[in-house]
């Protein structure tokens, strides 16, 4: 017995298969300019959708067409999921297994590719506009949406279970310092005095682990530098997005099909000095580069920002340590350890909580040398009390009471913070004599 079901649906997929043929065939001959694309595809849909005689019922004939313009104009069934706001991330684990992340917390879609080489399909259709290549001897990619969404794509022999694709989706709605307080991300206090730190020309650190939102937060902090100052930033793949005018932006270029010509992190750091800048912004710093970011933070190049991976302000310090060994300077461990503790001024933790929000969960000076030590002191913590029936974290961002040692920095660039942001409470900064009673 036949299943009437599967038989239009066999149907359907035949005559999509017609109509984006034919659009395929008549982009090939006669490609559109790229503003004209999405008009020019619409309009080949609609003549090829004619030549059929066909008179589907109205709903069916337009999930047709917005599957057809998905598939040529977008990346097929994975495009509705890109759309949605909602959603953070994309993790394609083969063509069966296709999970996102919506509001932190990572859930399996119904969503299905027919087979790898439809994900494969996908891969090369993100790739090839921007001279990317991905194959058996060069089986990773790092590329970027039109859109800004940051991809990675493996293969095998690689990927052991089949060719797999993580997208990163570009946030369009550029948060701001006060959102992130609405969430919880950050407290009044915090933002007062990291804004402060900003604007006094201070090197900072954003330390956090993957997904924990460190570049959102480089973001926010970029948006505090003043308009009048040139500002160069580096990224793998940029994702980055300043308001100020007078930016600079570059990107890493990777080897070519001969594995040669290659432009990495360290090349443009090294480059960005040739530059004048008054800020070096590096989206993240992973390697080699590190040695070179340190020395630009202590010649002269003040109020730099960057990203690591480490989960704590100390595992900060350890990571920085090991990125400038690998710069193959062979430099001893406590003059690395100097240039670090006389370079960077500010480490800012962030971290991606079990309820898949993201906090700053300290700030940190890093105040000096003790013999072989980086001195650190904490300025502000997060301290987590419990969780609520909804199994959210349930605590506290407050300040540690402790002032750092660069408050003078901050006074002679015009800036007074008050001492309640350190922490003191009124009534003991007023006196016995002068409380009321």
């Amino acid at each position: 017995m036949t299943n009437p079901g599967a038989n239009r649906e066999a149907e359907l997929n035949k005559l999509k298969a017609y109509i984006v043929n034919f659009i395929s065939h008549e982009l090939e001959n006669q490609p559109p300019i790229a503003g004209d694309r999405r008009k020019v595809v619409n309009d080949l849909m609609q003549q090829a959708y004619a030549s059929t005689r066909l008179a589907l019922p109205t709903t069916l004939r337009d999930q047709l067409f917005h599957d057809i313009l998905d598939d040529i104009l977008g990346f097929g069934s994975l495009q509705p999921l890109l759309d949605d706001p909602e959603i953070t991330e994309v993790m394609v684990n083969g063509a069966k297994k296709i999970y996102i992340e919506r509001k932190g917390i990572l859930t399996k879609t119904n969503i299905t590719l027919e087979n790898d080489d439809q994900v494969l399909h996908l891969i090369e259709k993100i790739i090839l506009p921007l001279g990317r290549r991905i194959d058996g001897d060069s089986p990773t990619v790092d590329a970027r949406l039109p859109d800004g969404s940051r991809v990675n794509a493996v293969i095998p022999p690689v990927a052991i279970d089949g060719p797999t694709i993580t997208i990163r989706k570009f946030d369009k709605g550029k948060l701001n310092i006060d959102q992130l307080i609405q969430f919880g991300s950050i407290s009044q206090g915090m933002a007062d005095f990291i804004k402060a730190c900003v604007l006094a020309r201070l090197n900072i650190v954003i330390s956090g682990g993957t997904g924990s939102g460190k570049t959102t937060l480089l973001n926010v902090l970029s948006g505090f530098i003043p308009e009048n100052e040139r500002i160069v930033t580096i990224e793998d793949a940029a994702e980055l997005r300043l308001l100020q005018d007078h930016v600079v932006r570059m990107e890493t270029k990777p080897p070519n099909s001969e594995g040669r010509n290659s432009v990495t992190i360290r090349d443009l750091v090294r480059n960005s000095l040739r530059m004048r800048p008054d800020r070096i912004v590096v989206g993240e710093v992973r390697g080699g580069e590190a040695l070179d970011m340190l020395q630009a933070m202590n010649t002269g190049h003040d109020g730099s920002l960057t990203t690591l991976h480490a989960n704590t302000a100390r595992d900060a310090i350890s990571r920085l340590e090991t990125m400038c060994l690998m710069a193959g300077m062979d430099l001893p461990v406590k003059v690395i350890r100097q240039q670090i503790a006389s370079a960077v001024d500010v480490i800012v933790q962030q971290s991606r909580m079990r309820d898949g929000t993201r906090k700053v969960t300290s700030i940190t000076e890093v105040s000096g040398m003790e013999g072989d030590t980086v001195v650190m002191t904490e300025i502000f913590k997060y301290e987590q009390t419990g969780v609520d029936a909804q199994g959210k974290a349930i605590g506290d961002l407050k300040p540690t009471g402790i002032r750092p040692l660069f408050s003078p920095r901050l006074e002679m660039a015009g800036i007074h913070l008050g001492p309640e942001v350190y922490g003191a409470k009124l009534n003991e900064m007023l006196g016995p004599q002068n409380r009321r009673h």
